[in-house]
């Protein structure tokens, strides 16, 4: 093995046991399982500890190259909160008269969304999250690399970390999402990825009745053969 040129440090994961092992993977994709997408918030504040926690928890994604090409904006600002739903429903609205087709508008119809979004409101908190495209050091543009699958990645770490802390969360994606970068005035190198408000699900709220794909449709397995 060749020297190595960069400083590295010594790295060590518990395991267990292939029964511990099998009822713990269990375990977690039960609780996952248990995760759902709500559209109704209670307007009860959710601590900033906890929503750091939440991002740094994200924030620990693998990158392309260890770039880290992402940016959270955490908003409780109740004025930068208006703005944004007001911008994002006015693209919404776009969007539900005449930019959808109708075979987008009738695969929506289950989950009963239209062009108005008040939880932008009355969720404590949106998380908005950026791409980085590049960097700017020196004058120099310095490019990120994979950054739609890095920050996709810490995405999904940031759904599960708001479910870990027992909050709710939607993934919004007005289309197009520009009026992002100047509502909260981000720079020429971050685009707009996300838009997640997260927060107590509001009191009785109610979910679709959808059923996830059954493991065999999502999983093909390629075994080893013995000759």
């Amino acid at each position: 093995m060749s020297e190595k040129t960069y400083p590295y440090i010594r790295y060590s994961k518990e395991t267990y046991s292939e029964t511990e092992m099998i009822a713990r993977s269990r375990s977690f994709f039960e609780w996952m399982d248990q995760r759902r997408t709500v559209r109704e918030f209670s307007d009860k504040p959710v601590p900033e500890e906890v929503l750091e926690n939440i991002i740094r928890a994200a924030s620990t994604a693998p990158s392309g190259a260890h770039k880290q090409p992402w940016t959270f904006c955490l908003v409780t600002n109740p004025e930068i909160k208006t703005k944004i739903r007001e911008a994002a429903e006015k693209e919404e609205y776009d969007s539900y008269n005449g930019r959808m087709t109708q075979e987008w508008l009738d695969d929506l119809a289950p989950l009963g969304t239209d062009w108005q979004k008040p939880f932008l409101e009355t969720a404590p908190a949106l998380i908005v999250v950026f791409k980085r495209i590049y960097e700017e050091k020196n004058g120099k543009k310095k490019n990120n690399y994979y950054v739609a699958e890095s920050v996709g990645l810490a995405c999904g770490f940031l759904l599960a970390a708001i479910h870990h802390a027992g909050l709710a969360a939607l993934t919004h994606t007005p289309s197009p999402m520009n009026f992002l970068c100047k509502v909260l005035e981000r720079p020429d190198n971050e685009r707009p990825f996300l838009l997640i408000p997260v927060g107590y699900a509001a009191e009785n709220v109610t979910v679709p009745d959808l059923q996830r794909k059954p493991a065999e449709q999502v999983i093909v397995k390629y075994e080893r053969s013995f000759i």
